[in-house]
């Protein structure tokens, strides 16, 4: 029988100033440089998609495996890429990322033909995987741990800041330029990144020097990336085809070994004993429910603010912005930092949620009404994912030795992943459905469905089936916010408890 790294010698800690590295804030600007360089690509490709139709020539499976090859390749490698960050140095992989994805932006900015533009979106991925994994562990090592949560706060802010500026700066870009010219950017501002991580961002790595779970990386690899491109490809093929059902299983049976496999060898790439922390498990359980919430509702009112309300795809991505403007603000300003401290993890978490649950209710039962309810919906999600979101991104962290800091990066990262795609997923699904029962006419989209309608007022009866259909979806999701934050809250108290005890 195997013993885990906790039974062994304890890593010796690793250096650090005692007040925190001293340009540590200059540091975490320039990790949010790199981290705001990914989010926003993945944004502004959105906006490019008709562009990319009409210029290159693109199906509607080309546009899709655009999109999901990076998605795909990244979710994948999170796990394995915040292991390597461990072993081989943060930094080194800091540098390596960024390198990549400078690379694969390069040669998507001048693809000419579809499949080009596939592979480079992979290998952004590859840079994306190790980029968004570092961050995280380099943040953990720089600051002290009462600066770690304002710091994560920021982390998060930018985040939600790219997501808010990427349709904005979309816009702009197809607006005076070629469809190229939206992965071109991001060469500059990785050079400039990379310049200053090679320069400022210290070396840290594990003190063990774990060898190489190889094994445990490919198995962690296929079974991430069939389980994401089951959630991503059920709504489009159906949830019993035999293509989501195969896909699904390869997941289950290659994840299963990969849990086998890593609580029986001595160096795991993640220690299974991790999922009897309570703080662990209560905040990976959350993270999920958090970014389920907002990743499937953001996806459904984006299509309600287009298709019901007629707004142009700027516009729209505009009046989204205050849900994002407001974790900007209550993070950059520190204010979220103070109420998550005043309140302590286990309550912030709980609370944030529920403030978040009570947004997507304000958004189901008052967006038909115009836009004064869904902007409430959109601050009360603001508002509660300020606290809520890096109150979770820290209480992972935290519950993992620092030394695998990577690995909680990459842990991280990859719920988040698994919480978006479930959530656009799930509630896609479920509007479909209700849509596809109550609209008069044999149709499987709005836009198809209104193509049919024979007059205005059978027009009017499929745009409220649309929003009933909404309204249920959205309410589903804010029960499931609502449920993980009470789950979340509960098991972080009973894990506070047993510290104390």
């Amino acid at each position: 029988m195997t013993t885990s790294p906790q039974e062994q010698a304890p890593a010796q800690p690793q250096p650090e100033a005692p007040g925190g590295h001293p340009q540590r804030w200059l540091i975490l600007g320039v990790l949010c440089l790199a981290v705001l360089t990914v989010v926003l690509d993945n944004t502004v490709l959105n906006v490019a998609i008709p562009s990319l139709t009409r210029e290159l020539g693109a199906a509607t499976s080309d546009i899709q495996w655009m999109i999901n090859a990076y998605s795909l390749v990244q979710s994948g490698l999170l796990l394995t890429a915040g292991s390597a960050a461990d072993r081989y140095g943060r930094k080194k992989m800091l540098a390596a990322g960024l390198a990549l994805f400078g690379v694969g932006s390069l040669v998507a900015g001048l693809a000419d033909s579809t499949g080009q533009l596939i592979a480079a979106r992979a290998g952004m991925g590859v840079g994306g995987a190790l980029l968004m994994t570092t961050v995280l562990a380099v943040a953990i090592q720089i600051f002290t741990p009462e600066e770690q949560p304002k710091a994560i706060g920021i982390w998060a802010a930018v985040n939600s800041l790219g997501f808010a500026a990427g349709p904005l700066l979309g816009g702009f870009m197809l607006n005076h330029f070629w469809w190229g010219a939206i992965f071109l950017i991001n060469i500059p501002v990785a050079v400039l990144a990379l310049i200053a991580v090679v320069v400022l961002v210290p070396e840290s790595k594990n003190p063990q020097g774990d060898r190489p779970d190889l094994l445990g990386a490919v198995l962690s690899t296929i079974g991430m990336a069939a389980l994401v491109y089951a959630i991503i490809s059920g709504p489009e093929h159906g949830w019993t085809s035999g293509r989501v059902l195969l896909t699904a299983a390869v997941a289950v049976v290659v994840l299963a070994a990969f849990a086998y496999w890593e609580s029986r060898i001595p160096y795991p790439m993640i220690d299974m004993h991790f999922f009897r922390n309570r703080r662990f498990t209560g905040a990976v359980s959350g993270g999920v429910l958090i970014t389920f919430g907002m990743g499937g509702s953001l996806f459904l009112l984006t299509q309600h603010m287009q298709f019901v309300l007629g707004y142009e795809p700027l516009e729209a991505g505009l009046r989204t912005a205050p849900l994002a403007l407001m974790i900007v603000a209550l993070n950059f300003t520190g204010v979220a930092a103070k109420w998550a401290a005043r309140l302590g993890t286990p309550l912030a978490i709980g609370l944030g949620m529920a403030v978040m649950a009570g947004g997507l209710a304000a958004i189901a039962t008052m967006a038909s009404g115009g836009y004064a309810g869904t902007l409430l919906g959109l601050v009360l999600i603001g508002t509660g994912a300020a606290v809520a979101s890096p109150a979770m991104s820290h209480a992972i962290m935290s519950a993992i030795p620092p030394e695998k800091a990577g690995v909680g990066g990459g842990i991280n990262g990859t719920v988040a992943e698994f919480g978006t795609g479930l959530g656009v997923a799930v509630l896609g699904a479920l509007l479909n459905s209700r849509f596809a029962a109550l609209i008069p006419v044999a149709a499987t989209s709005l836009p198809a469905a209104l193509s049919l309608a024979d007059g205005e007022a059978e027009k009017g009866r499929i745009l409220d089936a649309f929003s009933s259909g909404l309204e249920t979806s959205l309410l589903v999701g804010a029960l499931a916010v609502l449920l993980g934050g009470l789950v979340a809250g509960a098991l972080l108290r009973r894990a506070e408890r047993g510290d104390t005890a």
